[in-house]
């Protein structure tokens, strides 16, 4: 069987890529390993994880995962949400392009960096929780106090489509519509309740790297 680790933001992306994405791989040949990324290393040997800072601390981990030679694909899961200034590609990202566009910009960009045939730049449009919005419905079911009328706001046709206002970005209407919404907690239970299919068929960019793991697996 084919190897792949994942450098993911944090405990939620971690459980996402072990209890949703590994299961749908490993009956194709290639076995997801989720690894956090390490904010802080203290001196008795210690690590926390969780978090990105900045782009230094990515690579830091990305460089010792493509260093096992016996690795199919790296790959990230990274919030394109206040993705830190430093990261590659952002000196000259265009700021009139559509996010998209400017997602793909930096993925290419970073992927010139690390400058790996194994390595798949991946950054999730705006950020994990619009997965959740490929059945908003679902979302609601988890929180079945939330009286609003449109709890969840205006949405776009495409759930990877939602702004990144401070305010209105996936993760603050989740919050505003259910003030007991724990990223940690809850994201995975209902990104596995919509299920991998209809997320991929909602979110356009995300079923990409879906597809091209798939490629990879096989």
């Amino acid at each position: 069987m084919k190897r792949a680790f994942v450098l993911v933001e944090g405990q939620t992306e971690e459980t996402f890529i072990r209890d949703i994405l590994a299961p749908h791989f490993a009956p194709r040949g290639l076995h997801l390993q989720p690894v956090s990324v390490c904010t802080k290393r203290i001196k008795a040997g210690g690590k926390y994880r969780g978090g990105v800072i900045n782009y230094r601390q990515v690579e830091r981990d990305l460089r010792p995962l493509l260093n096992d030679s016996k690795v199919s694909v790296v790959t990230t899961m990274i919030d394109y949400y206040r993705l830190p200034k430093d990261f590659p590609g952002m000196e000259d990202l265009a700021k009139s392009d559509r996010p998209k566009k400017q997602v793909r910009h930096l993925e290419k960009a970073l992927e010139k960096e690390i400058d790996d045939q194994r390595f798949l730049a991946y950054f999730s449009l705006h950020e994990f929780e619009a997965l959740l919005f490929a059945d908003p419905k679902t979302i609601l079911d988890a929180f079945p106090k939330t009286k609003k009328r449109n709890p969840l706001g205006d949405l776009s046709p495409q759930p990877e489509k939602i702004n990144d206002g401070k305010t209105t970005h996936p993760a603050a209407r989740i919050e505003s519509a259910a003030g007991s919404y724990r990223k940690a907690l809850h994201g995975p239970i209902i990104a596995k309740r919509i299920g991998l299919q209809k997320m991929r068929s909602e979110c356009p960019h995300f079923a990409k790297w879906i597809k091209k793991l798939e490629s990879i697996a096989s």
